[in-house]
């Protein structure tokens, strides 16, 4: 059957090949697996791991539904999106927890004070949306035990959002409530507003270091990133962030 590559991977060549999704395989693909059987068991909605193709390549569900690619839709952008996001996001940590002390091999070193194990990427790019709902979630290469504020810092800086080019999201204090709304939907008990909101800086800085190592590590998917801007790009957003502590409720 035909292959057709689908938009957005940034990292690796994934193709559609009927109902399936057929994506290279790696040295953490039996971690993957071990997550995706998990969260699929406890009723999440992730591709169902199907096994792996004459090329050695990982099978999984093709996920229907509209994919968060930036621009962003006016349904995706809504509070209900972001409210739908929060409460899988919980569902899925939740689930995740049997794992956490599971010897498995993580692309990525667990992080320190492990709780759960972490998406990695929770952002509307790896997120599959019906109208204003998220009815999917893919892409765990970079899931490995690690803290619930790994994950919500991201998440809250992209669902509010809280860069610095934020396109007509709306004011900062209406960025701000976005914010706490994501948190009180996942679940105040787990989400402090202040605490993850702080860790947003932490969180992309994090993310510049790692891919500048990539990057000098002769990773051409990372080295191209580099080029076009991103790093700066969550420089100057970390920037913002720390500048507007106060106003997103931190």
């Amino acid at each position: 059957m035909e292959e057709i590559e689908l938009a957005g991977g940034g990292i690796n060549r994934v193709v559609r090949i009927g109902d399936a999704v057929h994506r290279p395989s790696a040295p953490w693909s039996t971690a993957t697996k071990e997550l995706l059987t998990v969260l699929h068991d406890a009723g999440l909605p992730v591709p169902a791991w199907r096994g792996t193709d004459d090329q050695g390549r990982e099978v999984l569900d093709y996920l229907t539904g509209e994919v968060g690619h930036y621009p962003l839709s006016a349904a995706v952008r809504s509070e209900a999106a972001l409210v739908s996001a929060a409460r899988l996001l919980r569902r899925f940590h939740d689930a995740s927890i049997p794992l956490v002390t599971r010897d498995l091999p993580w692309q990525l070193t667990p992080l320190p004070g492990a709780e759960i194990v972490v998406h990695g990427d929770y952002a509307p790019y790896n997120l599959v949306f019906s109208g204003d709902q998220v009815v999917g979630i893919f892409d765990l290469d970079y899931a490995r035990p690690g803290p619930r504020t790994y994950d919500l810092s991201y998440a809250v800086y992209r669902f509010a959002p809280l860069a610095s080019a934020h396109d007509g999201w709306g004011t900062i204090p209406e960025r701000g409530a976005r914010a706490r709304l994501f948190c009180e939907s996942y679940g105040l008990d787990a989400c402090d507003v202040a605490t993850t909101v702080r860790a947003v800086v932490s969180r992309l800085l994090d993310h510049v270091s790692y891919m500048r190592e990539e990057a000098a590590a002769g990773n051409e998917a990372f080295a191209r990133h580099v080029a076009e801007g991103h790093a700066e790009l969550y420089e100057r957003d970390a920037a913002y962030v720390t500048a507007h502590l106060a106003d997103f409720g931190a």
